[in-house]
């Protein structure tokens, strides 16, 4: 008898679940509340900016591990736990640039590619460095001087984008370095030389590679182009000390969750974000010089945490991968050794859905940069009108965003991959008042309309993650080939 009431309390308790729809299922795990202490917390003064490599990106990384665990989200990472370690160098910049080209002396330099070296020997003018330029002269074991840009370039991104060639033909063909002369508007030299002539931080190689210099030289009004085109011979001097290259780590945060269906448990979805910001900078009228990244990139981890929470509550038939990356804002660092070190098979990884936020400007909307680029384009869509929100395609092509997020990691290795990101419809003056400003705090954040974006962000994940349907990339998109490559031995499975 007792066994019979326990059944049929069983039974109705089952019934009871299946009967409730995935919208009650997510309404009863997301709510404002809980939005806002997390963002409150990981967007603090006393997490410093979370910089990558610092203590206080550690405690982040300690909050989001022990928040998954008392979820019941299974760890992932390095032995049995919810790290991955992510093997990181910081290259200090040189203490000291000195370039001598006969009688002419450089004072203001961007060192694009540097290293310690102390050069004594003769230089060659190639006037643009094209390939002709370089066919008509001995280079090797030279210094090669050219111009920067071609004939045609008229800015300096365009100029920029021209040294590729030069760099290829002077490395190919032994010179010891290359050198453009430029002239360039000073307040824009001020923000080029920031970004070049600052501490780097990146992966840490595993094997030391020969860096090839190459840099850019300050030339007001192309005098000493002219000057050294006219030269029979050139004699340089080129030293370059002080750069010191530290190793240190920092940690991916990944754990898991199986799906209940017995077939498509062996599909993963992967659950996405940064959890890194940019740290500390110059004080503002304030003296506000903490970078807290409330909305770049808290809301992304916390849209995270809500999906792992729900899914842990209500499992769905796709196994779940939540990954937190940390290095996003020094060149998607996290997710790129994410994707060459997985810790399960990529051919296991269906699709990612991840989120990563700018700011927003209409609290009516969602936008997703690769709507369109997958096939449940339609399943976002969907959950966002549940609760009253339209899901658009990125307004922005120029900014090329979708692959300015660690998403393009994915979509290169073939993983269907979309950014989730707040209603966003221009990269206008809204969204550049607090984008990588000290004014990204949490207390400037629309909670009401949090609310409505995680749900609709989570019930979303359920309605792909029990798709019958294997999602995959729309035919033709640039990374469809990748994805055909990626999962050819189930591509069957996955293309039908």
């Amino acid at each position: 008898m007792k066994n019979s009431v326990l059944f049929v309390m069983f039974l109705c308790l089952g019934m009871t679940l299946n009967a409730q729809t995935n919208k009650e299922l997510v309404t009863s795990t997301v709510f404002k509340s809980d939005i806002e202490g997390h963002i409150y917390f990981l967007a603090s003064d006393e997490l410093k900016g979370r910089q990558t490599g610092s203590d206080e990106l550690d405690i982040a990384a300690a909050y989001i591990a022990t928040t998954l665990k008392k979820y019941g989200v299974k760890p992932a990472g390095d032995n049995d736990s919810y790290y991955q370690n992510v093997p990181l160098e910081k290259v200090n910049p040189p203490s000291n640039i000195k370039l001598q080209l006969n009688d002419i002396s450089g004072e203001e330099f961007l060192g694009v590619s540097v290293k310690n070296i102390d050069f004594n020997g003769e230089a060659i003018f190639l006037n643009y460095g094209s390939k002709e330029d370089f066919e008509k002269a001995d280079v090797s074991g030279k210094l090669v001087i050219v111009k920067a840009g071609n004939v045609e370039t008229t800015n300096l991104r365009s100029k920029f984008s021209a040294s590729g060639e030069k760099i290829e033909l002077a490395q190919s063909l032994g010179a010891a370095g290359l050198i453009e002369l430029a002239e360039i508007d000073k307040n824009m030299f001020s923000r080029y030389a920031h970004y070049f002539n600052e501490a780097k931080t990146g992966l840490k190689s595993k094997e030391e590679a020969e860096k090839f210099i190459h840099i850019w030289m300050m030339d007001e009004g192309m005098s000493n182009a002219t000057t050294l085109a006219g030269s029979k011979s050139i004699k340089a001097e080129l030293k370059i000390d002080g750069i010191v290259v530290e190793d240190f780590s920092s940690r991916n945060v990944v754990a898991y969750l199986e799906g209940s269906d017995p077939e498509l448990k062996d599909e993963f979805i992967i659950y996405s974000a940064h959890y890194d910001h940019v740290g500390i900078g110059v004080p503002n009228a304030e003296n506000d010089s903490i970078y807290n990244g409330a909305r770049d990139n808290a809301v992304g981890t916390v849209t995270v945490l809500s999906v792992a929470e729900n899914l842990a509550k209500y499992p769905v038939k796709r196994s779940s991968l939540f990954i937190l990356f940390t290095g996003e804002e020094k060149g998607l660092l996290g997710s790129n050794y994410y994707t060459e070190n997985p810790v399960m098979p990529l051919n296991k990884m269906v699709y990612c859905f991840n989120s990563d936020n700018g700011g927003y400007n209409d609290t009516s909307k969602v936008t997703i940069f690769g709507l369109n680029r997958t096939t449940v384009g339609h399943h976002i869509i969907d959950g966002a009108k549940e609760f009253g929100l339209t899901a658009i395609d990125d307004p922005a092509p120029e900014q090329n965003l979708f692959d300015r997020s660690d998403n393009v990691n994915f979509a290169k290795k073939g993983v269907p991959a979309p950014t989730y990101s707040m209603g966003f419809t221009a990269f206008d003056e809204e969204i550049t008042k607090t984008y990588h400003q000290v004014t990204d705090n949490p207390e400037t954040v629309d909670y009401d309309y949090l609310e409505k974006f995680f749900r609709s962000y989570v019930l979303t994940s359920r309605l792909i993650a029990n798709d019958p349907q294997t999602p995959f990339w729309t035919e033709g998109d640039k990374y469809h080939k990748a994805g055909v490559e990626l999962y050819k031995e189930e591509e069957s499975s996955v293309l039908d």
